[in-house]
């Protein structure tokens, strides 16, 4: 339970108007799925998202991070605590020199492709429509059509424990920023092993060769840094043949994706030497439904929700599905949506 002095610091630090209580997360996901946050906040700088972490850690509170919603099935009785949403505040998009974009966590995929294209710089086309931030795609490694952010990331940046910062290196030595609150933050979100009380928090960017990209994983998820922008490392090519490959991707996406229906995405990750929507299909999966949960008729690989889907529908149905496949082909199907709990 968040006491009054909890929430009056909260508001001190981002201001009334970003601290919002008992907000639906539903409204903040794209599976359109979702109970109450008990607090949302929007942090407007670095400083004060680590001035929050550094909050819930001291208070104890359950802290989240919440970008655009597009990967994350959230409970339907809501969650605890501090859900930190790093959107609008944080999408600011850079077009630097030598074929470098620097972009905030809370910039979309779409923005920062659309910003590559018009500057004439190729590589992020294959995220173009990919539905989320950069902070998401950071994290998670996300990837399609045969490219993924690891391809192009030249860094990310994260506020991180100052002892992950001095033994990781992480390019603290290049850009490392003390938090003008790290004084008094003691970790992000609850404390590591190994962590000392009272440690502060420092902003670096991590090096592409130092975030541990895998097939949607990275150091970044197991760690649990906060992802606060990222820069990547794109190549010149006309402006005209970017639009062209953006295009014919976009147009592939319509034509065997349900996006017309709110989903996270993809809702199971590619077992290796299978594509995970053949083996739904193959298991008599496609069309199934739990309450207003579907495995989408348009392409297996996705659970939609096709009117007012619970949380509960949508893991029912994901427990169905991993059954049948199992018993079909004997493959365990892992998922990619982000359950939260």
């Amino acid at each position: 339970m968040i006491d009054a002095t909890f929430s009056d610091s909260i508001r001190t630090i981002v201001g009334a108007e970003n601290l919002l209580a008992d907000e639906p997360l539903a409204a903040h996901t794209t599976f359109r799925i979702g109970g109450p946050a008990q607090w949302l906040v929007r942090p407007r700088t670095e400083d004060e998202v680590a001035a929050v972490c550094a909050a819930c850690r001291q208070a104890g509170v359950p802290l989240r991070i919440l970008g655009a919603g597009s990967n994350v099935l959230a409970p339907d009785e809501g969650l605890p605590g501090v859900t930190l949403q790093l959107t609008d505040n944080f999408a600011t998009v850079d077009v630097l020199p030598g074929g470098l974009v620097r972009a905030g966590a809370g910039a979309t995929n779409a923005a920062v492709a659309e910003a590559a294209w018009e500057a004439g710089l190729a590589g992020y086309e294959f995220a173009s429509g990919i539905p989320g931030t950069i902070g998401g795609a950071a994290i998670m490694n996300a990837g399609a059509y045969e490219g993924q952010f690891s391809d192009v990331a030249a860094n990310v940046r994260c506020l991180v424990p100052a002892s992950a910062a001095a033994a990781g290196g992480m390019g603290a030595a290049e850009r490392a920023e003390q938090c003008e609150t790290a004084a008094e933050c003691t970790g992000v979100g609850s404390a590591a092993e190994g962590e000392e009380e009272g440690e502060g928090l420092v902003v670096v960017d991590v090096p592409a060769s130092e975030a541990a990209w895998g097939y949607r994983t990275s150091r970044m998820m197991h760690e649990g840094w906060v992802v606060l922008g990222a820069t990547l490392q794109l190549r010149p090519d006309s402006p005209a043949a970017i639009r062209a490959r953006m295009d014919d991707l976009a147009r592939r996406r319509a034509e065997k994706q349900p996006l017309e229906v709110p989903s996270a995405g993809s809702t199971f990750k590619r077992p290796e030497g299978y594509f995970a929507g053949k083996l739904i299909q193959d298991a008599g999966c496609q069309g199934l439904c739990v309450g207003d949960a579907q495995v989408s008729t348009k392409h297996a690989g996705f659970v939609v929700n096709t009117g007012n889907a619970t949380a509960a529908d949508v893991l029912a149905l994901i427990a169905e599905v991993q059954r049948r496949v199992r018993e079909a082909s004997g493959v365990s199907l892992t998922p990619e949506v982000r359950l939260w709990q």
